[in-house]
């Protein structure tokens, strides 16, 4: 959660490129056009995008809630145009490790329903959403090349795209396990998209032995999702606990135990030296340094993802954090272009600190805001105060459902209340402010109370905090430090 302290300098601002339609205007003023303006015209006819004043590259939640930021502002029909290594339009991407996965006699989730922006309350943007909005879809076609000087993109199947601002909006790639240690035998997979996640339903459907790498938010999900499908799951990582990065120790094991309840193995503190195969290429084992093995037909690697910054590595990038560095309004130090969601590096302004956040509510509310101070007079710093969560065993017949919620951030010392029966609390106090706070199963009462307390950062007695008797008592003590 913590990140190394940097500094921003204020970028640039935007660049404005003249759009075919103004282009049209002046030719209908203008009787007798002069040679240099018909070449450029020609020359502008020549591009395979019809909307070229402002264009999206990526197809995630932020791209999907651009698109929407241009409609309520009157940009979008004519002037958007969003390009997309996907045969989708925008979706919720974190349905794909949640209901997307449970079995069909469970009530999966499936698209058209969980295109942006529902996610948020907003309305289902389905593709001939897109269409009625005047919004150009470019799918199944990723950017794969940009030239600055010319304000130019080339796509992988070789379109040649003109913009006058673009918004780099491509996310992150899974991180994998390299070839040779068997990172792309039959068997494994990896979760971004609805193909990946089609590809893993597939598997599970004939699975009997499940192996999750990793012990984050990716394996957290799909192990849970795996219990629905009854099958034998194993959770690996080198960590000593589950989430090592927000959980401490102790809430880590409340969390574990309710895994092994529903049959869910541990192996922790494992380093994997490769995977095993049989004779028809297909993972069968997952080799441990040690020696040991763990039998296995199905394999999901969950260990992570990298910012997706090619091939715009040359707009700058943030060597900390990784990603490409923009001010508080997603302006990067290229004039007319910026950078929002998971691939951006931005200022961290609540904590005085650069960061990346990889989570579907930066991806909407930085996407919000860069629209807004694109089109407005809005000039405000992002203030963005970091928020994670978790839902899972949410399937039909589960016995027990989890949906835990994240504000602030996880420094100093905690102090956790509650049994876990089902709420449990964990405040994180530094210097006697309380900088972060986690919750399990609270009411929306009690989830809307966590966020002020992380932005207001208030004193608090952390001796009281320490003798709650309950987690309702031990926030009431803290929003009395309000």
């Amino acid at each position: 959660m913590a990140t190394t302290p940097n500094t921003m300098s204020i970028k640039q601002g935007l660049s404005l490129w003249c759009p075919q339609s103004a282009v049209l205007n002046r030719i209908s003023r203008v009787s007798v056009p002069s040679r240099s303006f018909r070449r450029s015209f020609v020359a502008a006819s020549s591009f395979d995008n019809e909307n070229r004043e402002y264009v999206v590259v990526g197809g995630g939640n932020a791209a999907g809630y651009a698109a929407r930021t241009f409609v309520e502002h009157g940009q979008a029909n004519g002037k958007l145009c969003i390009v997309t290594k996907e045969p989708y339009a925008p979706y919720e991407r974190p349905a794909l490790t949640k209901a997307y996965l449970f079995p069909l006699d469970k009530k999966p989730a499936r698209l058209p329903g969980f295109h942006t922006c529902v996610g948020a309350g907003g309305e289902r943007q389905t593709p001939d959403w897109y269409k009625e909005q005047g919004i150009e879809m470019l799918y199944e076609d990723p950017v794969t090349g940009i030239d600055i000087e010319k304000q130019t993109l080339t796509t992988n199947s070789g379109k040649l795209l003109k913009y006058g601002t673009l918004i780099i909006a491509t996310g992150c790639t899974a991180s994998r396990f390299p070839e040779k240690i068997g990172g792309n035998l039959p068997g494994v997979h990896y979760i971004r998209d609805v193909a990946d996640a089609d590809s893993l339903i597939s598997s599970l459907g004939k699975a009997k032995k499940l192996v999750v790498v990793g012990g984050g938010y990716i394996g957290m999900e799909v192990a849970a999702a795996a219990v629905a499908w009854k099958l034998d799951t194993t959770i690996i990582f080198p960590e000593e606990h589950l989430l090592s990065r927000l959980f401490t120790p102790s809430l880590a094991q409340k969390y574990e135990q309710l895994y092994q309840d529903s049959g869910v193995k541990f192996v922790k503190g494992a380093k994997i030296k490769h995977l095993e195969s049989g004779p028809d290429s297909r993972v069968t084992a997952v080799k441990l340094e040690d020696g040991s093995s763990i039998e296995t037909d199905t394999v999901v690697i969950g260990i992570g993802a990298k910012p997706a910054v090619s091939p715009f590595d040359m707009v700058g990038l943030n060597n900390t954090v990784g990603g490409i560095e923009v001010d508080g309004q997603f302006r990067t130090n290229i004039p007319g272009i910026f950078a929002i969601g998971d691939v951006a590096a931005f200022p961290l302004k609540i904590y005085n600190r650069i960061a990346r956040v990889e989570h579907v509510d930066h991806a909407r509310k930085s996407a919000q805001h860069c629209i807004k101070s694109l089109l407005t007079a809005h000039t405000h710093t992002h203030d963005y105060l970091p928020y994670f969560y978790s839902r899972v065993f949410e399937y039909e017949g589960s016995s027990r459902k989890v949906w835990w919620q994240f504000f602030g951030d996880n420094v100093g010392e905690a102090v956790e209340v509650g049994n876990f029966d089902p709420k449990v609390a964990t405040f994180w106090i530094d210097s006697g402010k309380l900088k972060g706070v986690l919750l399990e199963s609270g009411s929306p009462e009690e989830f809307q109370l966590l966020p002020k307390l992380a932005r207001s950062q208030p004193s608090v007695d952390i001796a009281k905090l320490q003798n709650a008797s309950s987690v309702e008592e031990a926030l009431e003590i803290a929003q009395a430090s309000l």
